[in-house]
């Protein structure tokens, strides 16, 4: 079912306009409305209409400024503006951000009928086309099940391209090179995070139909994130130990997490989110457990002066460490001594 977004301040012409649209189309059709460029937004970011009818002249954000907006958005939305005859400067500028058709009042049925029409011979014509930005929302969604294993979320947004994928009008060879770039993105981005998959490049020439080519495609995802699975089993850990035993040697340091990373070898953001994985803590939290551990075990030992543990564990600033100290234990450091039946 397509669905119309209808745009304009007076509920009298929305109304109005969405009863021509059910009558006029050949289609059935779902109609929202909206009052103005606004709440338009606001719902084409939580559900993208097919046809956008829109009026030039509201408040907050009138008409020309919808079609600005929505001509940086990179949706296939179909926009027809409405508009008077006074207001025709302003629908010649809509028409340069993309709008496809524009209407003048008072909008006759046949008129409407013949843009409706257009814009849905133009739906056919896009049913094999996938705008950018909805291939790299599909991959950005399938490197994050991928990079936290999690099988079953890949298999949704498999399972949920695999349908649309199969309703579109596309040649075979089309289909191929949707699939194969999705597969190349999907490695791009994995690539950033360190992680080089065995397969760079996804082979399509063996599949007979659709359904295969698709199968090929999501068999090849799913190895992606099986082979990563079997690498963190066996070595994911060790880089991890390495940093603990790092962090442990220079706690007197101010030490960051991407001098341990290039120490590593690693990239920055895959180290981080490596280290979070395997410990449950983030690298900066964990330096602050270790710290304030090895502050308690001076602590307990009178010979050590609290000024002097504070550099020992790597706060120049003293009123910081008791700061630190406090929100970790509960206790200042002098408490925590008293505690411990130290004066």
């Amino acid at each position: 079912m397509r669905c119309v977004l209808i745009v304009d301040d007076e509920p009298m012409i929305r109304k109005g306009l969405s009863v021509m649209i059910r009558q006029c189309g050949g289609h059935p059709y779902s109609i929202r409305l909206a009052q103005d460029g606004e709440e338009a937004i606001q719902f084409i970011m939580e559900e993208q209409p097919d046809f956008l009818f829109t009026d030039i002249r509201m408040p907050r954000v009138d008409g020309l400024e919808l079609c600005r907006r929505l001509s940086e958005m990179e949706t296939d939305i179909q926009t027809v503006v409405i508009s008077g005859y006074g207001d025709f400067e302003y629908a010649r500028q809509c028409l340069s951000y993309g709008v496809k058709e524009y209407l003048l009042k008072p909008v006759s049925r046949g008129s409407l009928q013949n843009v409706i029409a257009k814009l849905e011979a133009n739906r056919e014509k896009l049913g094999s086309f996938v705008s950018v930005a909805k291939l790299d929302e599909w991959v950005v969604r399938m490197d994050d099940a991928v990079w936290t294993l999690d099988k079953e979320k890949l298999y949704l947004v498999l399972k949920e391209w695999e349908t649309d994928f199969l309703q579109r009008r596309m040649s075979r060879c089309q289909q191929k090179e949707l699939l194969e770039e999705g597969y190349t993105l999907l490695v791009k981005k994995l690539h950033a995070n360190s992680v080089t998959p065995g397969k760079s490049m996804l082979d399509l020439s063996a599949a007979a139909g659709p359904e295969q080519l698709f199968r090929c495609f999501a068999e090849a995802s799913e190895a992606i994130l099986e082979e990563l699975r079997i690498k963190r089993k066996g070595k994911a850990k060790e880089p991890v130990e390495e940093a603990k035993a790092f962090i442990e040697k220079h706690l007197a340091q101010e030490v960051s997490l991407e001098e341990v990373a290039e120490v590593l070898g690693l990239n920055a953001s895959y180290f981080s989110q490596l280290f979070k994985h395997s410990t449950g803590e983030t690298f900066v939290h964990y330096r602050i457990k270790r710290r304030m551990e090895k502050a308690k075990r001076l602590l307990a030992n009178s010979s050590y002066r609290i000024t002097d543990i504070s550099y020992e564990v790597g706060y120049a600033d003293h009123p910081h460490f008791t700061k630190t100290f406090k929100k970790f234990t509960g206790l200042s450091p002098s408490e925590y001594r008293s505690r411990l039946g130290i004066e």
